[in-house]
């Protein structure tokens, strides 16, 4: 192993090309093999990124794969990871890491018992708007927090991916879609949740697919809610509200604000790296906060609205690097687990109207300076 991973990715979709393209970046991680369900698939990824296309099974036997990226579908998070750490491969995971919290605590049980690691993204809280965020409130700009706000609303997938069925099936919906970016970056800023309260609604039991191909005009069926308001209760005395909603057509409401006794912050889309971060004291003049030249703040990647930063496998090259040094991952299984705890206690309270108290905890992650930032970087 040395001082790199042998790198081996499962599910070979579109978010795979994120990570094929993103991780030269970072030191530390080699992309070495892939593989799909669909043979054709990891061998076009193969050829385009110059790695070996293996079936799951040869993937797994592979003594140069180190590490398993698992990118397949949400439902399939669980059991693949499961096979990897059985196999003896470290593993980081899309999000969400699983659908229960039982499945979160047996992986847990098994990595400790076979010595490997399992993390998972979201990472984008370790961009650059997001850290000096963290470095803000650590500093007492905005004093002791005390409330907040979160918004990830639109109208749903069915405008524009092609086959969007998954995500509105049991384990996707906006809430585990959408959600582990905003309950990862909370979590990031004020810690962990200990119990959450929530109302969820869908608008319609059906969606119609309007992206141009052969599924166009076909209806699905919608069987996870997609109108979610919740009140999470934080273990530091801090509430916020998170709405997640496929549901609205426009809103006015920022992506995230945290208030203090002293000030208020307003974050940028925790979805990106990013963005310009807004601060105000208790004056109540909103301005805009210098950034503070962190590397992963830097834009990058041309988006439609314009260029902006994104580094998707900055979790996965911190998760190498902490492997490498016997230390904390900031993407560690633990957040991962507590933000899905979060996200199904969110939905058990829609379905019962009463408060739902969680299961799990964890510790703020470490922040991610600079400096820090700079040394993952090849």
């Amino acid at each position: 192993m040395g001082d790199t991973l042998g790198i081996g990715i499962v599910g070979c979709g579109n978010i795979s090309k994120t990570y094929f393209t993103l991780a030269p970046l970072f030191r530390g991680l080699e992309l070495r093999a892939c593989a799909d369900l669909l043979p054709a698939a990891a061998a076009a990824r193969a050829k385009e990124f110059k790695v070996e296309a293996q079936s799951f099974e040869a993937l797994l036997g592979n003594e140069d794969i180190d590490l398993v990226i698992n990118l397949t579908v949400p439902e399939a998070h669980f059991a693949i990871s499961r096979q990897a750490l059985e196999a003896g491969k470290h593993v980081y995971s899309e999000k969400p890491l699983v659908l229960s919290v039982a499945q979160g605590l047996e992986l847990r049980a098994l990595a400790a018992k076979v010595g490997r690691r399992v993390g998972c993204a979201p990472d984008t809280f370790l961009g650059g708007a997001h850290q000096l965020a963290r470095r803000l409130i650590d500093d007492g700009a905005i004093g002791a927090i005390t409330a907040g706000s979160a918004h990830v609303m639109s109208h749903g997938m069915e405008h524009w991916h092609p086959n969007p069925d998954f995500f509105f099936l049991p384990g996707a919906g906006p809430m585990l879609d959408l959600g582990p970016y905003y309950i990862a970056n909370l979590v990031n800023l004020i810690g962990p949740v200990r119990r959450v309260a929530a109302l969820a609604t869908s608008a319609s039991p059906t969606r119609t697919i309007l992206t141009e191909g052969p599924r166009r005009g076909e209806t699905i069926a919608i069987r996870t809610p997609t109108n979610i308001h919740a009140l999470l209760d934080f273990a530091s005395g801090a509430t916020v509200t998170v709405s997640a909603s496929w549901d609205v057509w426009a809103h006015h409401h920022r992506n995230m604000e945290i208030y203090g006794t002293e000030g208020s912050l307003f974050l940028p889309d925790p979805n990106f790296f990013g963005g310009t971060l807004e601060m105000a004291g208790r004056d109540g003049v909103i301005a805009p906060v210098a950034e503070s030249g962190h590397p992963l703040g830097v834009p990058n990647d041309r988006h439609p609205e314009g260029m902006m930063a994104n580094y998707r496998s900055a979790g996965l090259a911190d998760m190498a690097q902490a492997i490498l040094q016997g230390r904390d991952m900031r993407c560690s299984l633990d957040r991962a687990l507590h933000g899905v705890d979060v996200m199904t206690a969110i939905l058990k309270s829609g379905e019962t109207g009463t408060f739902v108290e969680l299961q799990t905890s964890c510790t703020r992650p470490e922040p991610l300076g600079p400096e820090e930032a700079r040394a993952l970087l090849a």
